[in-house]
């Protein structure tokens, strides 16, 4: 029965407690029993746990009754960070309804604008929530009048709940039940299911989740991949609550996993249609947006021995996370590798954090750089996305760079800090808004190279804390961009190469110069480390060498005795100038990211 069926997601700004309120909505559900309960059920993920965040959008079943029916309640809890909106996205595609959680403290946050928009262009049912009533600073009534302010709700239909004390969750789960749509389908038509995750899994293979558009799916059924064309048996299908339980059907409207024995990686994409086999397959449902790919960087297994691993482990971990893209490259300094692609530097963090401890690879991260667009005098453009691809100088006509719109929401007592600080990250302000008595939002136009590295944690510090950012990409613009070169006794290492602007090059290039100097180890040669722009040398540290005092055995005689000791140990430090190798170690690749402010 679709009636009885509810679809909702939960959308929110990082850490308003959207996990929590999933655990006590498990709770009062009866979903989970009293001995399996454990705070955040739904973040399974080890790094999940260890850092407190959602990074994967997770689906769950509950069953709950209520004047004598019984509704199934399908939940899909959401992360909230701005790298991980591409989950989120996928997520909305799946429901009918979502429910809007804002924290009665902090109030309206820039991911909360951000992620109520995306809701409303899905046509969603959004259901706002106030959570944290239990706070001694709570401020409800001003919270519910920001939210009228910034997203157009009633103030009237927020539903107010603690979800740490599970206040007011009985309410809520009333308010979904009434408020959140049934979903339409019909369970007799043509199969069509729209693939919105799935997981590798050793044994079983890939575990592909679906919601089920039209159509009903069974046990042993031949289904196929629309976009890819494959066919396969269902070996086994069924829900998650919170983990996978088998049953024999899924029907229109239902959410849960198929097991197909799939073994080869490239059959599963994710936004895919699933539906039955032959000519009269229903049609592909649209699927989702490619991500946009915003920073860039090398990864290269550490010894060099681990490159098929290092491939097998990005392809696993491609099946669950579509979001990020890799490519084989060579780097002269690093050996074989990859060239990642991600949606900005939290993710390329997570991503590298979960390759070495899911997969036990060792890997060496080249410094992030975000995407350029070069028009050369030939009128061609072309897309740069690692700086040893920047053409000659002479051959650029238009360097471009990407330029993201900045959300950022604030105290009024902050407002001057953060225009300064945009200011500074050569950002352009295109508005500025009240959503309150004493919260703003400002909106600035800023490059995407300002921003991904450290412009939210200055934002933070700057605001002690209270400052959000939320960002969108807007396109490309020209720029007085150059390549910068970093030479290692006397040679170039490809991997520390970095674009940047022309007006900070100098700054950046003793900066860099001054850390390597520290971070090089001490040969028995000296070491030259310079930064240079095409041929002109801009900044030039030395790294002494290793000092031996071969005239101490000499004492009085004749001056030349010692000359000739020295002229020796002049030339051996020469020959193994010319044939000696320096070892650059990953702490020093980092060290070039920091601008050293």
């Amino acid at each position: 029965m679709t009636a009885n069926i509810r679809n909702f997601c939960i959308i929110a700004h990082i850490d308003h407690g959207k996990s929590t309120l999933a655990d006590r909505l498990l709770e009062h559900t009866g979903t989970v029993m009293n001995r399996d309960k454990k705070e955040q059920m739904l973040d399974d993920l080890e790094l999940e746990q260890q850092r407190g965040i959602t990074i994967k959008a997770r689906a769950v079943r509950m069953r709950y009754k209520q004047d004598g029916q019984e509704y199934e309640l399908n939940l899909i809890d959401t992360p909230g960070h701005v790298d991980f909106q591409y989950e989120v996205s996928r997520s909305l595609a799946c429901c009918e309804g979502a429910l809007l959680l804002v924290d009665a403290f902090q109030g309206v946050e820039a991911q909360t604008v951000a992620n109520a928009f995306a809701a409303m262009e899905h046509e969603l049912h959004i259901v706002p929530v106030i959570n944290k009533i239990d706070l001694s600073m709570a401020r409800p009534e001003e919270v519910a009048e920001e939210m009228m302010n910034a997203l157009g709700t009633d103030p009237d239909d927020c539903v107010r709940v603690s979800a740490k004390t599970g206040i007011g969750v009985d309410e809520l789960l009333k308010t979904i039940v009434a408020k959140i749509p049934a979903p339409s389908g019909d369970p007799d038509a043509t199969l069509q299911a729209m693939v919105f995750d799935s997981n590798y899994d050793d044994y079983r293979g890939a575990i592909t989740y679906v919601r089920v558009m039209q159509g009903t799916v069974r046990k042993g059924q031949k289904i196929q991949f629309i976009r890819t064309g494959s066919q396969h048996e269902v070996v086994e299908l069924g829900q998650f609550v919170p983990q996978r339980e088998p049953c024999d059907t899924l029907s229109a409207g239902q959410v849960g996993y198929l097991i197909c024995n799939i073994k080869s990686l490239g059959d599963v994409h994710i936004g895919d249609t699933v539906s039955i086999t032959g000519d009269k397959h229903a049609p592909a449902l649209p699927g989702y947006s490619r991500p946009k790919r915003m920073v860039y960087c090398g990864l290269f297994p550490s010894d060099g021995q681990d490159f098929s691993e290092l491939r097998d482990a990005l392809e696993r971990l491609a099946v669950n996370d579509p979001s990020f893209e890799f490519e084989p490259e060579t780097s002269d300094a690093l050996g074989f590798g990859f060239r990642c692609g991600f949606l900005g530097l939290l993710h390329m963090e997570i991503i590298q954090q979960r390759l070495e401890n899911e997969s036990n690879i060792d890997l060496v991260q080249t410094a992030p750089n975000v995407t350029y667009e070069v028009v050369n005098k030939r009128g061609e453009t072309v897309t740069i996305h690692k700086p040893q691809d920047v053409p000659d100088p002479g051959d650029i006509e238009e360097f471009r760079q990407p330029i993201v719109r900045c959300n950022v929401i604030v105290p009024g007592d902050y407002i001057g800090a953060v225009m300064k600080l945009c200011q500074e990250r050569r950002g352009i302000q295109k508005n500025q808004e009240y959503l309150g008595a004493n919260r703003a939002m400002l909106t600035y136009d800023i490059p995407l190279a300002e921003v991904v590295y450290d412009l939210h944690d200055k934002i933070k510090s700057c605001t002690r804390g209270y400052g959000t950012l939320d960002y969108e990409m807007v396109g490309y613009e020209p720029a007085d961009l150059c390549r910068m070169d970093i030479m290692v006794n006397g040679n170039r290492v490809d991997a520390l190469s970095i674009v940047c602007n022309r007006a900070d090059a100098d700054r950046r290039g003793r900066a860099v110069a001054k850390k390597l100097k520290a971070e090089i180890e001490r040969h028995m040669f000296e070491v030259a480390v310079q930064a240079a722009i095409g041929s002109r040398v801009i900044a030039r540290e030395t790294v002494p060498a290793m000092r031996k005092n071969v005239t101490a055995k000499c004492y009085g005689g004749d001056i030349t005795r010692k000359r000739k000791l020295l002229q020796k140990q002049k030339e051996g430090k020469k020959r193994m100038k010319a044939i000696g190798n320096v070892e650059i170690s990953q702490k020093a690749f980092m060290a070039v990211l920091s601008d050293g402010e």
